[in-house]
């Protein structure tokens, strides 16, 4: 009995002349009464392998129900390719239609339908070439970031997403409760009685596993944490998801240039992995979606990052004589045109900025001796902008209470992780990687809907 073999291996093949097994999707079907070319995919790779059936040879009960979609078996011989556009095909003996495609219904009959169409039959766009693709580069990103963590010694380490904290103060979160909508206990200030609930207090899906993930850096030295994160900001643009995944490393004796040199070691890695393991599957994108999109991977790989602080970015900016939409003052966060000019325009490579507003930054990073600046850093990348935020973490307990103080944080929410700066505290650093920027940029798609399979916006959660 044959075995069924991927397609992404038959056809790389050099043993023609043996019986074979496919099963897959039938991407067109041509020909004419007395021959028909099956076209077949089954998601291992781009490109589809033809099959060649003379139609006397079966039944025409069978060969009627072989049509675009339809989910099917093919056997026969592998044989060289008579005609153009493929090196091998196989000459089919036998075919069976395991599921049918009506074609009066089946959506995706024709080619060139819209991104915007494909985000309504999210639950059949993965058959499509260009999804295909995406979602191969988006697994092979996910491999090649547990493999480059796993060589450097780094421990996988999961962090909540249930959680009673909120790592950025921003205060945007998705609630998780089991209370009845129609009866909330109270307290006697009219407060919703947080006490009641499954966990007796009040709690929400993550943002970050940061917090969590020091933690795991001051035992463990260091630790990498790749997880989902949430939310709840009402916000419907091309680069912005309700539930998106996130990559953050915690490095305990790493501070600021440690942690800027893992950055870009970790992006050049990414990049080379995803070029040499996706070369088809960009080739497709490149000329598809974005002309140029190779050429601006391997730049990544030759240039060195340049690394500037945001006093110098913003001098830059205002000396650009460019014409910002937002303003360009020091002490205001940097928006996206401001950093997507320093990288595509100005210095054209990518750009770490570090030394924010201590204003601008989050209460846990490390204050530098001016008081007015923090270890922050942003890696920025073309079409991107901010790719990575991180920062040394602030590890004097002083002056980490001090900022707490300062921004009114609830020091009962956050006690454990106060009390690490008690017991051994070191100096240590982080980062955070959004996942879908990442695929975003190696992919050259234009919006984050369309590089995770089931994305979750306002008013969106249907599949």
């Amino acid at each position: 009995m044959l075995g069924r073999e991927k397609i992404k291996d038959l056809l790389t093949s050099a043993r023609t002349g043996r019986k074979v097994e496919v099963k897959g999707w039938v991407r067109t079907r041509r020909g004419n009464k007395n021959i028909a070319f099956i076209a077949v995919n089954d998601g291992s790779v781009i490109h589809n392998i033809q099959c060649v059936a003379e139609t006397a040879s079966f039944d025409e009960e069978v060969l009627k129900y072989v049509t675009t979609g339809a989910s099917v078996r093919i056997a026969g011989t592998l044989v060289e390719s008579m005609g153009k556009g493929q090196k091998l095909e196989i000459q089919a003996e036998e075919i069976e239609v395991y599921g049918p495609a009506d074609p009066a219904t089946y959506p995706l009959q024709k080619k060139g339908h819209s991104l915007e169409f494909l985000r309504s039959i999210a639950h059949l766009r993965p058959r499509t070439n260009t999804f295909g693709a995406v979602f191969r580069i988006r697994h092979t990103l996910a491999y090649a970031i547990h493999n480059f963590f796993n060589d450097y010694g780094f421990t996988y380490l999961h962090t909540p997403i249930i959680t009673g904290s909120d790592a950025e103060g921003a205060g945007e979160m998705f609630r998780v409760s089991v209370l009845d909508p129609a009866k909330v206990p109270l307290q006697e200030d009219g407060q919703v009685d947080f006490s009641e609930d499954f966990f007796g207090k009040e709690t929400n899906l993550t943002v970050s596993g940061q917090l969590e993930g020091e933690l795991g850096a001051l035992a463990l030295t260091e630790i990498y944490t790749f997880g989902p994160t949430f939310r709840a900001e009402n916000s419907n643009t091309p680069r912005h998801l309700a539930e998106f995944w996130m990559i953050e490393p915690e490095m305990a004796f790493y501070d600021i240039k440690d942690n800027m040199d893992l950055a870009e070691v970790f992006l050049k890695y990414l990049v080379s992995y995803v070029i040499e393991h996706c070369r088809d599957d960009l080739e497709f994108l490149n000329k598809m979606y974005e002309p140029g999109l190779l050429d601006k991977l391997q730049a990544v790989l030759e240039n060195d990052f340049k690394r500037i602080s945001y006093t110098e970015a913003i001098e830059v900016l205002k000396k650009s004589e460019k014409k910002f939409e937002f303003p360009v003052n020091w002490g205001l966060d940097l928006q996206s045109e401001h950093e997507r000019y320093l990288v595509e325009q100005y210095f054209k490579r990518p750009v770490i900025i570090t030394d924010y507003p201590a204003e601008i930054k989050a209460f846990y990073m490390k204050q530098n001796d001016e008081g007015k600046t923090v270890r922050a850093m942003d890696v920025l990348f073309p079409g991107i902008g901010e790719i990575i935020g991180g920062s040394q973490r602030e590890e004097d307990l002083d002056k980490l209470m001090s900022k707490v103080k300062e921004l009114g944080i609830p020091d009962k929410d956050l006690w454990w992780y106060i009390e690490t700066r008690k017991y051994g505290t070191v100096p240590h650093s982080g980062f955070g990687l959004g996942f879908e920027r990442m695929v975003l940029f190696v992919t050259g798609m234009s919006n984050i809907r369309d590089v995770i399979p089931f994305p979750r916006t306002p008013k969106n959660a249907e599949f």
